[in-house]
């Protein structure tokens, strides 16, 4: 008795494998004698190939791993940093203290090199005058952009800038976040410099910036009370 011969086309085995998905539960010996193309042009066995899949799959949930533990790692860095920036301005009774303790935290928890606060406004008392910018004062000319936007700037400050906020440090600095200051009671510009150009980049977020200038600003207009009055 003859057998009879079975003509499949491909696209109908490639319908009832997809259709059957445990075939080859139950035909494992198959598996070890088919072989598939590789793009090195040698081929494999699908076992083999499998694996290479399994692998690759795993590797990329590895990475994708990896990248939510960085940003968590990140992201209790920032509540640690914000946490300490908090504290030095809270500790703080005099405006003149205020800005002792944020050169401290600056340097030691947010690691940067340089640290300017300019308050818009007439100053309480000569020896605080390196503080403070007159509302008519040239010097905020640099800055007409950064303020009348209300957004903080990454990148590299124009000399003119670098000068008015980091004085005789102005040229050491290589990059910086200008963040403008704009409350009720308060305008102003709290800038953070670096000696490294990639430090604060132009693609940077401003949510942590802002939110960092918000803290800031909200103690110093408690803090301004009394200078002014003082004075």
């Amino acid at each position: 008795m003859s057998e009879k011969k079975i003509n499949l086309s491909t696209s109908q085995i490639e319908d009832y494998l997809l259709q059957n998905p445990n075939f080859f539960h139950e035909h494992l010996n198959l598996l070890e004698k088919m072989s598939i193309p590789h793009p090195s042009g040698t081929a494999v066995s699908l076992i083999s190939k499998q694996l290479e899949l399994f692998r690759n799959k795993h590797q990329e949930l590895e990475s994708q791993l990896n990248s939510l533990i960085d940003i968590a790692r990140d992201n209790d860095t920032s509540f640690v940093r914000m946490h300490k920036l908090t504290l030095a301005l809270l500790e703080a009774s005099t405006l003149r203290q205020a800005i002792v303790n944020l050169n401290v935290v600056f340097a030691e928890y947010f690691l940067t090199d340089f640290v300017a606060i300019r308050i818009i406004k007439e100053c309480p008392e000569p020896s605080m005058v390196n503080l403070f910018i007159e509302p008519n004062s040239e010097d905020l000319q640099p800055f007409l952009k950064e303020l009348s936007s209300n957004q903080p700037k990454c990148g590299r400050p124009t000399l003119a800038q670098a000068k008015i906020l980091f004085g005789d440090s102005a040229i050491e600095v290589k990059s910086c976040a200008i963040i403008p200051m704009n409350f009720t009671e308060l305008d102003g510009i709290l800038a953070i410099g670096s000696r490294e150009e990639s430090r604060f980049h132009y693609s940077m977020g401003n949510l942590f910036l802002t939110q960092m200038s918000e803290i800031i600003g909200t103690r110093l207009i408690s803090l301004l009370r009394p200078a002014t009055d003082a004075g």
